[in-house]
């Protein structure tokens, strides 16, 4: 928008439409290569805007450190034992949850294993998306804290709409800002590039997976078991051209939240903490059957929508009393913990109290495990 000057919902709608084209046209080998691509090109353009950030200012590079140190942009946050606010511990423990989810279960990271052509290839690759998670991650944190000190020392050059939505908490506009009034030509370019390619690889990504999960584990088990070829190609054509509209329209709804990124960690963990406490339950105990699965979702769904509700205008006045105490990044751990304690807890009591089985029914059991 900053460098094209078009209306935001455009550019949204132009990018979700070219994503879900590629997406329907190659597949899952179309949506790794042109991750593979847009990945370099991602890192590319964050090195070269990490590197001419600190040359930019007007006293050199080691000014931007000096007002960054200043104003704590390299502190690691708050260390004290709370739970209301983004202290270290929370993020980190969030951390550890949301990556569990990401690595272990997520279809968009798990379809990529599966395309390996053996195990070791695969373990190969989750090895190598977990340590470039973190030096990426503190490369664009690098590129905040600079953008940051860059503007503190040279405030003119940023325009007084822009300051405007500092002050509210809303940066995500100066970046791009940034990248088009003050790189050079070519490295504009690239950044372009870059943001393109982040959101593009995101969405491909969940249109594939998604598509997969409404082919298998819906279509196939519920309504066409014996589903064709050609018949499941026509589904998953469509389930991806759905689920593109249906990302489209949720990023047109997100344009005038206070960061994309804070609201992108509080929905994920809002939607994985009921997932990952389910396979969780499943890898843990081994004998947990339907009623600690069932049992755990439950009163996990329940605490979800406590801690979801609780803290907005939807929670009537007379329970403000019963408002959740946990900030928001502690949803999935939380949800997570609850379904598997629950389910564990349940799973044990059925267990002891469950009858012993017959040697009939006992041999059975074996046979079907072997199976």
């Amino acid at each position: 928008q900053q460098l094209l000057g078009w209306d935001i919902r455009v550019i949204i709608v132009v990018t979700g439409a070219l994503t879900t084209l590629y997406t329907c046209l190659g597949g899952i080998e179309g949506v790794i290569w042109t991750d593979a691509v847009q990945s370099v090109v991602l890192i590319a353009g964050a090195l070269s805007c990490a590197i001419l950030i600190p040359l930019g200012m007007p006293q050199g590079p080691g000014q931007m450190f000096q007002i960054a140190q200043e104003h704590n942009k390299f502190s690691l946050g708050s260390f004290a034992l709370s739970i209301t606010a983004p202290t270290f511990w929370v993020i980190l423990v969030y951390g550890v949850f949301i990556n569990l989810q990401n690595f272990g279960i997520d279809q968009s990271y798990v379809q990529r294993y599966l395309t390996a052509k053996t195990p070791t290839e695969a373990n190969r690759s989750v090895w190598l998306g977990a340590l470039l998670y973190l030096p990426t991650s503190l490369l664009f944190f690098f590129i905040g804290a600079g953008l940051f000190a860059f503007y503190s020392a040279q405030p003119d050059l940023l325009p007084s709409e822009l300051h405007a939505e500092i002050a509210s908490g809303k940066g995500d506009n100066v970046f791009p800002y940034f990248i088009v009034h003050r790189l050079p030509d070519g490295f504009t370019g690239l950044l372009i590039a870059a943001i393109f390619a982040a959101a593009m690889s995101t969405l491909s990504s969940s249109l594939n997976g998604s598509a997969t999960l409404t082919l298998t584990d819906f279509y196939r088990r519920f309504l066409r078991p014996q589903a064709s070829e050609r018949e499941s190609m026509v589904i998953l054509y469509g389930a991806t051209i759905a689920w593109g509209v249906i990302g489209t329209g949720v990023a047109l709804a997100m344009i005038h939240v206070r960061s994309a990124l804070d609201a992108w960690w509080s929905l994920a963990g809002i939607f994985s903490g009921g997932m990952l406490g389910l396979f969780l339950l499943g890898l843990m105990a081994r004998r947990a059957g339907n009623a600690a699965a069932a049992s755990g979702v439950t009163v996990g769904v329940l605490v979800l929508l406590w801690l979801t509700l609780s803290t907005t205008t939807l929670w009537p006045q007379s329970w403000q009393s019963l408002r959740s105490p946990f900030h928001s990044f502690m949803t999935i751990v939380v949800g997570t913990l609850t379904i598997l304690l629950i389910g564990l807890g349940v799973s044990r009591l059925v267990g002891r109290t469950a009858p012993a089985p017959t040697e009939s029914s006992a041999t059975k059991q074996g046979a079907s495990g072997h199976d």
